[in-house]
């Protein structure tokens, strides 16, 4: 906009055009600031999400933890039978679920940094192979015991259908990104991840209930 300016200096300050590229370029700088504060602003959301994302995946990431510091009427165990707490089964599938649901939670959100994972590639492909691992395992824990979900049968269908698609997306992501299909692979594991973080948003909505 400057070579306007100058070009119509030099064509006299009482020519029409003149001043017209003055308007002109105050509007479009007037544009420019206002971008450039919605571009400040976006950036400044998307960190602020970001870190809010990353603080509730270790938070109830490391959540479990818990159950092995207290007695057994903590959470969940509190609403459950002293019979089914004497199930041999059902103990070995909830903290199952619980520990690797925990890990998988704690390290999957920093798979969705793509300066992360473009810098530290290796650190990228061990931590993948730890989150299929991890939920798969807690996966089809949270199949087997979610027949006896507290709530009755829509809370287990409920439970049942969650750890059906987070098997399922899962198991695919692993399948495309074993096949090179990188995009399919990072959509899929968007929606397992999506499914595994259920652990956060059931426990930002029981409160609400």
């Amino acid at each position: 906009m400057a070579v306007f300016e100058v070009w119509f200096f030099r064509r006299g300050r009482n020519s029409i055009l003149y001043y017209f590229s003055l308007i002109l370029a105050q509007f479009s700088n007037k544009l420019l600031y206002q971008n450039n504060c919605r571009s400040t602003l976006n950036h400044t959301m998307k960190n602020t999400l970001w870190v809010l994302f990353g603080f509730f995946a270790l938070a109830i990431g490391a959540y479990p933890s818990i159950y092995f510091l207290v007695d057994r009427e903590f959470g969940l165990l509190n609403t459950k039978s002293p019979e089914l707490l004497d199930n041999l089964a059902w103990n070995i599938g909830f903290y199952t679920h619980i520990i690797a649901g925990g890990i998988a939670l704690l390290l999957g959100w920093t798979q969705f940094s793509p300066r992360l994972r473009n810098r530290f590639l290796n650190a990228h492909r061990n931590i993948g192979k730890i989150y299929v691992i991890t939920a798969l395992l807690s996966g089809l824990a949270g199949l087997s015991i979610g027949f006896f979900a507290t709530g009755g049968p829509i809370a287990a269908a409920g439970f049942i259908s969650l750890a059906l698609v987070w098997l399922y997306t899962t198991w695919q992501a692993f399948r495309h990104i074993r096949l090179g299909r990188v995009a399919a692979h990072e959509q899929m594991m968007l929606y397992s991840y999506a499914a595994c973080f259920a652990a956060v948003t059931l426990r930002i909505w029981l409160p609400l209930l």
